[in-house]
């Protein structure tokens, strides 16, 4: 094994064990709140996607490739194949549109001039629950037609087809390549636009709140705007993450797209850049999320009670012993 491949393989393990590891606790907590009601935000099910897209996003992508660089090659047949590329891109655009749904909800929650009728409407869980499903939808019916070319066994004319370590797909004609990446790119330029404005929205709204309190001269926030403002600022850092890690991604897997037989550096920055932000947003979400610091609070207060209770009565057996 090359030392490179070795180095990278390194990296896309560290990268993809953290991601899986905690997307996939966070995904527990979201479902056991979804499942309980417990504490139940509107925002809860939209999270929940947003994680469970991510988590998609680095098996699909992470985990394979990780594989191909420990030198384990070619281990899919066509169906595996297949049904990686395919899940990949759904899973990506599903990650993207659904950070745009919790930018555009907070925006609404946020903004005075929307009437108070679609605030009440937005935050339905049966609003929020299909909007979750058409984005779904969306990119399940868009990308039907990725992986058709996509195969896992070994060609003989290899000079002809894209060797991604594990799968290969045959080299497609100039124009169905610049088809298909006008789709795809107008379509995240289409979602990356929104996100700014969202983001900008949020912003002058958050100013503009600002302005208010210090014109009124007032030193304290409610506790239903200061954690208002908390989240808006989470939704803030999150968005412009996805912004600028998707804009890479996007370049980087255009370019890939667009070089006939691209080399192992261009694919390797490619996969990096794609498991960025499914990394990174978890642990945004771990650090801010009420849900998951109060569920660690209770059990760390459920440990110290239990040991405590345990001392107590190994002292009290210990007592009467003598």
């Amino acid at each position: 094994m090359e030392s490179a491949n070795l180095e990278m393989g390194i990296i896309f393990l560290i990268q993809m064990g953290a991601g899986i590891l905690g997307n996939s606790s966070l995904l527990c907590l979201y479902n056991f709140c979804l499942l309980t009601g417990h504490k139940l935000r509107p925002t809860d099910l939209i999270l929940n996607q947003l994680v469970l897209a991510n988590n998609l996003v680095l098996f699909s992508k992470g985990i394979p490739y990780t594989m191909a660089a420990f030198g384990w090659k070619y281990f899919l047949d066509d169906d595996g194949c297949k049904l990686v590329f395919y899940f990949y891109r759904v899973a990506r655009g599903v990650s993207l549109s659904t950070t745009c749904l919790l930018s555009g909800f907070q925006v609404i929650k946020l903004c005075p001039r929307i009437s108070r009728w679609m605030e009440q409407r937005i935050r339905s869980q049966n609003c929020i629950g299909f909007c979750c499903f058409l984005c779904w939808i969306l990119y399940l019916s868009l990308n039907t037609f990725i992986a058709m070319n996509v195969t896992g066994s070994k060609r003989k004319n290899m000079s002809m087809e894209k060797n991604y370590g594990y799968c290969y797909s045959p080299i497609p004609d100039r124009f169905v390549v610049l088809l298909h990446a006008v789709i795809f790119s107008s379509i995240d330029v289409i979602c990356l636009v929104l996100l700014i404005w969202a983001s900008g929205s949020m912003v002058l709204v958050l100013h503009r709140h600002e302005q208010q309190v210090q014109h009124i001269h007032s030193n304290s926030f409610s506790p239903r705007t200061s954690h208002e403002a908390r989240a808006t600022c989470t939704i803030l850092i999150l968005v412009s993450a996805s912004v600028f890690f998707y804009s890479l991604s996007s370049i980087s897997a255009l370019y890939n797209a667009l070089i006939v037989i691209p080399s192992q550096w261009l694919l390797d920055t490619s996969v990096f850049l794609a498991s960025c932000f499914p990394t990174f947003s978890l642990f945004l979400l771990i650090t801010n999320d009420s849900h998951f610091s109060q569920f660690l609070f209770d059990f760390w207060n459920r440990r110290k009670h239990l040991y405590l209770e345990h001392s107590s009565s190994s002292f009290r057996v210990h007592l009467n012993s003598r």
